[in-house]
């Protein structure tokens, strides 16, 4: 397969559309990583996304949609309370968990009964899902496992021959993935942690938020079923080994120092990452970091850890997944 590069004007967005009309996949830009579109509702096209991503099938897609009516025809019996929390946080990088609409085929939620919705702010991401007509199911549009692409060109590494085309816009402005949450409990509940925080999102629903359990814990079971991409398989993973270090700011930098020089003494090409508890910054380098380390031909990249804020939480759970649940405690 020829792989398009189409550029965000008006001719490339109709483009872009018209191929996810008529089954094809295509990645685009938004505000938070690239992703790789098909129509939610085609199951023949959202089976393509697997395939092209060699992502498991009980990994559950997000729906992205640029309207009410396009959120009407993948979610049910949405509440007008869960209205007024999405209308104060939508568009923009966060996703609400819903009751599935029987028209959204299982292939696209991954055998759940309730389904991820998304309304992206980034121009180009809206303007394709109102060019294509229909909502648009769209993981990060890297090879599963691997870090998500947050460029064009990190888009094309992985994708180039797999996929329609390929929408060439700037460098995301976020990096991670979007906060995950879901509204179908009694107590709205963060599933994956994004730049939206927990503070934040009490701040809208005037009350209690709470975080789900397996964001705290290894998913090494069989019976792992989370309702959220991302939460079960390793994720966010370069070639290079990942081990992050754990502990007083001082004692891991120690510890860095030596491990580091010990692995190069055999022979071992090492790289460092240390963010200085800057999780704004830290969100928006982390994966373009790892997959230049990648290019670079680093073979362990040790990760310096210690108290993060609310946005550096998010970033820590991806950096765990990088990492295997590798850490070194000093």
């Amino acid at each position: 397969m020829k792989t398009r590069i189409i550029l965000p004007d008006t001719d490339g967005i109709s483009e872009a559309g018209a191929i996810l009309r008529s089954g094809g996949l295509v990645a685009f830009p938004t505000e938070t990583v690239y992703g790789l579109g098909a129509n939610a509702l085609d199951t023949v096209a959202t089976k393509r996304i697997y395939e092209a991503k060699g992502r498991p099938s009980d990994n559950p897609m997000i729906v992205h949609v640029a309207s009410i009516d396009m959120l009407n025809g993948v979610a049910s019996g949405v509440t007008d309370a869960q209205k007024a929390i999405m209308s104060k946080l939508w568009p923009g990088p966060i996703t609400f968990v819903l009751h599935k609409n029987p028209a959204v085929p299982d292939v696209t939620t991954g055998g759940l009964d309730t389904v991820a919705v998304r309304w992206p702010s980034r121009r180009e991401a809206a303007e394709i899902i109102v060019a294509a007509g229909v909502p648009i199911a769209a993981p990060s549009a890297n090879l599963s496992g691997k870090p998500s692409p947050t460029t064009f060109e990190d888009v094309a590494e992985d994708m180039d021959g797999r996929i329609d085309a390929i929408v060439k816009g700037e460098q995301t402005v976020i990096g991670i993935e979007s906060t995950v949450l879901d509204l179908t409990s009694d107590v709205p509940t963060i599933l994956r942690p994004g730049f939206i925080t927990k503070s934040r999102i009490e701040e809208v629903v005037g009350g209690e938020v709470k975080y789900d359990p397996s964001l705290f814990q290894k998913p090494d079971s069989d019976d792992f079923h989370p309702k959220s991409p991302g939460m079960k398989y390793k994720h966010y993973a370069p070639k290079a080994d990942v081990k992050i270090v754990e502990g007083d700011k001082a004692a891991v930098h120690e510890a860095i120092a030596k491990l580091s020089a010990e692995a190069v003494a055999r022979g071992i090409k090492t790289a460092v990452l240390d963010y200085e508890g800057k999780g704004d910054e830290a969100a928006v380098r982390y994966f373009a970091n790892l997959r230049q380390l990648d290019r670079d031909g680093v073979d362990v990249i040790y990760i310096a850890s210690y108290d993060w804020d609310e946005v550096g939480f998010s970033v820590m759970n991806r950096m765990v997944k990088s990492a295997g649940y590798d850490i070194l405690e000093v």
